[in-house]
This record gives structure tokens, C-alpha cells and sequence, in this order.
């Protein structure tokens, strides 16, 4: 994702995506269960062994705001990760530094250099986060001048990871959503497209161009290009030209806080075709359009409704402590990414920052969503979930990898 969420409407959690993992057994047991204290092993115990064994780890994401949601998930689930961990047989512990508690970027990009920096006087041997591109570019930039392993959430910007050999990700990257969204049009037999997207936004403008490049090498024309900004409200320009050319699909890359809105209008507007966003799409408020979203569907990390066991038993375990509102796709790759920190370490023999990137790069990580290797950039590339609505409600349709559908 690349910027902050200005919701107009209330942020309702729903199904959320995760391709990553342990890349062994153990995570799928340790979301059965725990008995260590959760407050005492969020920080790594009381009194973390001096020994190279245990891993200090900074944490920052957005806790205040329209996007606190996503804050809120990421602070649970790396808790529960920490917890599963430190209880388990694993060689190596984790250790999050500040007690134990993600530090706010407010989802802007000078508070986030500031939380970046508030944590590197803790000496940690990595940073996790954060969510939105747009805070994480300029962490990564600094990150990669302090030789820090930086591993990146959300941050979907193709540039994150170029800023140089200590940044990681465990989430796709712009270019690979918008192709994987006109794979999944080409797949549905949609031949006519027309496009909406944000001109001032970055995460808007990489997925639109990746999906008309991936879409006209498909056959499927692109009958309407039509731009919005981030602050539109009225979309009736636009959505009226929709139906004026004949589009039989809409893609639609924008942020939650307008989706509601831009559904609404191309309804109003007699659209009766598919209509697709990406992972900007993920807890996007139906109240009041529930019947407008059906025929509509959006790429995501993971669905939470993925019948696989590590994704099952990830949901259960996080549910039973936290419920569901926060129960997203930022919830889901914190936990990952708190699992392949531990695992790093595994690969590198080591616990300081050099083991840890060393046992990074390149690894080949298995989880509740797959299995993907870190290419030579940092980057995953991997399947993709295909979320839908039923009645306004987040249902998973498919898992979409790049050689096809995997249902």
C-alpha cells in the first residue's frame, strides 16, 4: 500500500490475506495454543538471554488515525507470533524492543523516520514494518545506510526493497497485483476493460499501469482510461462512460475509503459488470451497498477463509484472543514476519543484524499461504487471494497463483 487512509467511513475488519510463514512445521502447531504469559513473552520475557540466541526486534505501524485498524492487528499478531515462539523448542527467541510494543508512524512519513529512529536506540537486530509505502520508503532509505535489516509488511511499492540489500518484504509488489488482476479477468472471460484511478497516488498508478500492460498482452481491450483524486467523492462522471463504452469490467485501484462510493456510483450509473481494486480494497465499509458489491472482488494476501490448516489455525488462534474486527492483511504479515525473523536467524547461525540478513536473503519460506523464495531484490512473488462478496460480506473465491487458479 502507499499512503495514508482518510476513511469517510467506518473501517469494518474483515477476511485478510497471508501467503508467509515458518517455513517448518512449528507455526502451524504453535497457532493451536500457548502457555507463557502473552504480556511477559511480547517482550521476549523479563529478562532475554544475553547469549546470541534471542533476536531484538523493532516494530513500527500506524496506530493512530483512519488506518489504527491495521495498527491494531499488526501490535496482536506480533505479539502472538512473539508469545508462540519464545514457547515453543525454537533455538531462537524474540525480543520486541519498547516493551514490547509497535511504535506509530501515524501513517505519515516523518513521524515514521522518527519512530525509526526512536527504536534504533534500542539496538535492535531488525525492524519490521511498515505497512504503507509511503512511510516505508524513506525508512528503508535510512534503513539501508545504517546496514539495518528492514523487513517490509505492506509496503507494496516495487521501490522499497531497491533501496538497498538489508530490506526485505513478505508481501507482493505493485506491478505482480495489477498482472495478477488482469490474469484473473483474462480467466473470467471479461474482454472489455475500463479503468478509474487515482492520478495522485503512486499505489494507484503502478497497479492501473501493470494491469493495462498484462491486460492488452491478453486480448482484452481497454475501452476507458479515466482518472480521480484521492478526495473525490463523486464518481458519476466517470462510472457514466464506463457503460457509454461498453466495458463489461471496471478496475478500480484505489483505497477503501473511496470504494464504497465508487461501487455506488457505477451501479447508479446502470454498470451492471465485474468490478475489481487490490489489496487497498481490504476492509472497505458495505454498510448501506451491500447489494452494490455483489460482482465484486479484489486482490488480497490471503483470505482468512483459506481452508489450508496453518491459515485455519492461524485465524482460530487469533480470534480466540483478539476476535475478528482487527483480523487483516496487516495482522497477517506482522505474524509472518516475526516467523521469518526467527527463521533468518535459523539459516544465518546467528542472531545480530549481518546473520540475519545473510539468512534472509534468498530464503525460501514456507506458510499459511504458500511457499515463496526472496528473489534477488528482496521481493516475493507469489499467489495471490481472490476475495468476492456475498450480501457485503468478504467471502474468498479463489487462491490465483501465476500458473493458473488454485481453488
Amino acid at each position: 500500500m502507499k499512503k495514508e487512509i482518510f476513511s469517510l467511513v467506518l473501517i469494518v475488519a474483515m477476511s485478510a490475506s497471508l501467503i508467509a510463514g515458518c517455513s517448518s512445521s512449528a507455526q502451524q502447531g504453535a497457532a493451536g495454543g500457548s502457555t507463557s504469559s502473552e504480556t511477559k513473552a511480547a517482550s521476549g520475557g523479563t529478562d532475554p538471554a544475553k547469549d546470541g540466541k534471542t533476536i531484538k526486534v523493532g516494530v513500527i505501524g500506524p496506530l493512530t488515525g483512519g488506518s489504527a485498524i491495521y495498527g491494531e492487528g499488526a501490535q496482536n499478531a506480533i505479539s502472538m507470533a512473539t508469545e508462540e515462539i519464545n514457547s515453543s523448542d525454537s533455538e531462537y527467541k524474540i525480543e520486541i524492543v519498547n516493551g514490547g510494543k509497535v511504535v506509530d508512524d501515524a501513517s505519515d512519513a516523518k513521524q515514521a523516520i522518527n519512530a525509526y529512529n526512536s527504536l534504533m536506540k534500542e539496538s535492535p537486530d531488525a525492524v519490521v514494518g511498515s505497512f504503507f509505502s509511503s512511510v516505508t520508503l524513506p525508512i528503508a532509505e535510512q534503513a539501508s545506510k545504517d546496514n539495518m535489516l528492514l523487513l517490509a509488511t505492506g509496503a507494496t511499492n516495487k521501490d522499497v526493497t531497491l533501496k538497498g540489500p538489508t530490506v526485505f518484504r513478505d508481501c507482493f509488489i505493485d506491478p505482480y497485483q495489477g498482472k495478477m488482476a488482469a490474469q484473473f479477468a483474462k480467466e473470467k472471460g471479461w474482454k472489455k476493460a475500463a479503468i478509474i484511478y487515482a492520478k495522485d497516488d503512486d499505489y494507484s498508478n503502478g497497479l492501473k499501469d501493470a494491469f493495462i500492460e498484462n491486460a492488452e498482452a491478453a486480448g482484452i481491450e481497454i475501452v476507458y482510461t479515466g482518472e480521480c483524486t484521492t478526495k473525490d467523492t463523486d464518481f458519476s462522471s466517470q462510472t457514466s462512460q464506463v457503460v457509454a463504452k461498453g466495458a463489461d469490467f471496471l478496475y478500480y485501484p484505489c483505497f477503501l475509503d473511496t470504494v464504497p462510493l465508487l461501487v455506488g456510483a457505477a451501479r447508479d450509473a446502470g454498470f451492471d459488470g465485474a468490478i475489481m481494486g487490490g489489496d487497498g480494497w481490504d476492509g472497505a465499509d458495505t454498510k448501506g451497498f451491500e447489494d452494490k458489491f455483489n460482482n465484486c472482488y479484489f486482490t488480497n494476501h490471503y483470505s482468512s477463509e483459506d481452508t489450508a490448516p496453518a491459515v485455519s489455525n492461524f485465524v482460530s488462534k487469533y480470534t480466540e484472543k483478539y476476535g475478528t474486527e482487527s483480523l487483516n492483511a496487516c495482522a497477517a504479515l506482522y505474524y509472518d514476519a516475526i516467523y521469518m525473523l526467527a527463521e533468518a536467524a535459523k539459516n544465518g547461525k546467528a542472531s545480530d543484524t549481518s546473520s540475519l540478513v545473510k539468512g534472509m536473503t534468498g530464503m525460501t519460506f514456507t506458510g499459511v499461504g504458500g511457499t515463496f523464495t526472496l528473489d534477488k531484490n528482496g521481493d516475493p512473488e507469489k499467489s495471490v487471494a481472490i476475495n468476492t462478496f456475498d450480501n457485503g460480506k468478504v467471502k474468498w473465491l479463489m487462491t490465483l497463483s501465476p500458473e493458473g487458479t488454485k481453488k
